[in-house]
């Protein structure tokens, strides 16, 4: 069975990320730490090498290995110092963090009567594929461990795997034939604040009020605390405060999750990171503007936090959800969470699995995860590991260029050219020949969307409406619910919901 190594009692302990039928990191230097006792001389070997070093102070240690090669080959790592620790089965690959809110925290066991899920299940004997699951931990302060353990994926525990998580590394191990250990540390119903530093959340620009509020809840909390400890009483809220930061000013539980289960995991060689979350922050135009800055600001501290400044970092844009509109010119909630995510492409290294198409309007948690982790595999393997495949990411706006009274949109990811198409299931997006393309919308210079018609020609989109003589900005699946939305490349991957204007 699966589980830590015991060495609760040993003076030298490693952190629990090391531990039995653990993944490392090929190709980059692997820094193995841990606590043993202060001063204490702690040897680590592995695959022929050995590293020295002495805790500190504090007791606590790191010794680094140099970068090995991928080995599927499970072997014993040794830890030696005034004991012995050894941590079995250990193999070496690539490792992923999986982070975010529910849709990554959810397991693949949630989707069990799911009959396709049924059948990943039976065919989970993958040996070479497992995830180290963080357990939740809210933390007032930077943690230096966390609790979890290694799974070895079997029909038995795929259950246990996050759903994202295990069709990711699943396509992954398919492609590369290598080892991949999947980190899974997420939390539902959690805002981006949580996931954020307090440094970089309290000096973030636009954040300015609610950076004032945080210092002053803080402050009000530690006044209380410390003066229910001098008045011998037991403070009420003795930890962090428990509830979200919006919720009473007194309540500040932003950063907890960054400190608890992210913080912890800081200088652990890792091979990139997966991100779903952002439905806990979609609201108007302000707050999706900010979660750009944020989502920015998480990306630049994670890659300095795991020492890679040019970290792969992939992200998934929201699906559809929630009853359908019919009003042309959209833009609510999560239509602009979307267009704000679309922003951060930019950010170098980055990609964004578009999933417009495999939402469900009366569940938020979407149960095809299959193609979401097929997708962000499709965008590591092309840009991690090489792989051709230029329409992984999509179509996506790129100009728009008006032509009398009609508009002719222009993409980038078109691949291997775009195409009205139809998905269904789990089964790859299909050419729907003789239908129209649907859910674009356009404007003239009064603001006044309406429905347009749209056709394809080569690699653009020509925009029209019998109302609009003089075009000024186009829509398209801009909208929570944009059912219909049915522009792809023939690669299989939906555009991106996007805008033109900036109204």
């Amino acid at each position: 069975m699966a589980g830590v190594c015991p060495v609760a009692q040993a003076a030298v302990r490693p952190h629990a990320v090391f531990s039995d039928h653990m993944v490392l990191q090929r190709g980059r230097e692997v820094a193995v730490h841990g606590r043993a006792d202060p001063g204490e001389a702690v040897a680590v070997e592995f695959g022929g090498h050995t590293a020295s070093t002495k805790a500190d102070a504090a007791g606590l240690w790191r010794a680094t290995l140099p970068a090995l090669e991928a080995n599927a080959e499970p072997r014993d790592m040794t830890l030696r110092g005034s004991d012995t620790v050894t941590i079995r089965d250990v193999l070496v690959g690539d490792v992923w963090l999986c982070t975010g809110q529910s849709n990554m925290a959810i397991s693949v066991g949630h989707y069990s009567k799911v009959p396709e899920v049924k059948e990943d299940f039976a065919k989970a004997k993958l040996p070479l594929v497992r995830q180290f699951g963080v357990v939740e931990h809210f933390a007032d302060v930077p943690q230096d461990d966390v609790k979890g353990e290694w799974l070895v994926c079997t029909p038995q525990m795929a259950s246990r795997f996050t759903a994202v998580g295990f069709y990711f590394a699943r396509e992954l191990h398919a492609q590369t034939k290598v080892p991949i250990g999947i980190i899974r540390s997420a939390k539902g119903s959690t805002g981006i604040e949580m996931w954020l530093s307090q440094e970089t959340l309290l000096s973030l620009p636009g954040d300015e009020k609610m950076a004032a509020q945080m210092r002053e809840s803080l402050a009000a909390w530690e006044r209380d605390k410390t003066a229910a400890l001098q008045a011998g009483k037991k403070p009420a809220d003795p930890d962090f405060p428990p509830f979200p930061f919006s919720d009473k000013v007194r309540r500040p539980r932003c950063v907890t999750l960054h400190n608890g289960m992210i913080a912890p995991l800081a200088g652990h060689a890792i091979r990139g990171i997966l991100w779903y979350q952002g439905e806990g922050n979609a609201g108007d135009a302000k707050a999706s503007q900010q979660y750009a800055v944020r989502l920015r600001a998480l990306i630049r501290d994670w890659r300095l936090l795991f020492n890679a400044p040019e970290l792969p970092f992939f992200y998934v844009q929201l699906p559809a959800y929630q009853k359908p509109s019919d009003d042309p010119a959209g833009g609510d909630a999560w239509a602009r969470m979307r267009e704000a995510q679309r922003s951060v492409r930019d950010v170098p290294r980055t990609g964004m699995a578009v999933t417009i198409d495999i939402g469900e309007a009366d569940d938020i948690h979407p149960r095809n995860k299959a193609d979401v982790g097929a997708r962000l595999a499709r965008l590591a393997l092309r840009d991690v590991y090489g792989k051709s495949d230029p329409g992984a990411g999509g179509p996506s706006f790129r100009e728009m260029k008006v032509e009398g009274d009609r508009a002719r949109l222009f993409f980038d990811g078109v691949g291997s050219g775009l195409m009205v198409g139809r998905k269904e299931g789990r089964a790859p997006a299909a050419e729907d020949g003789g239908q129209p393309l649907k859910r674009f919308a356009i404007a003239g210079a009064d603001r006044k969307w309406h429905w347009a018609e749209a056709a394809i020609d080569g690699e653009t989109v020509v925009v029209h409406a019998a109302q609009v003589s003089a075009p000024v900005a186009v829509r398209y699946a801009f909208a929570t619910n944009p059912e219909g939305a049915n522009l792809y490349n023939r690669d299989g991957i939906p555009a991106s919901p996007f805008r033109t204007d900036d109204w």
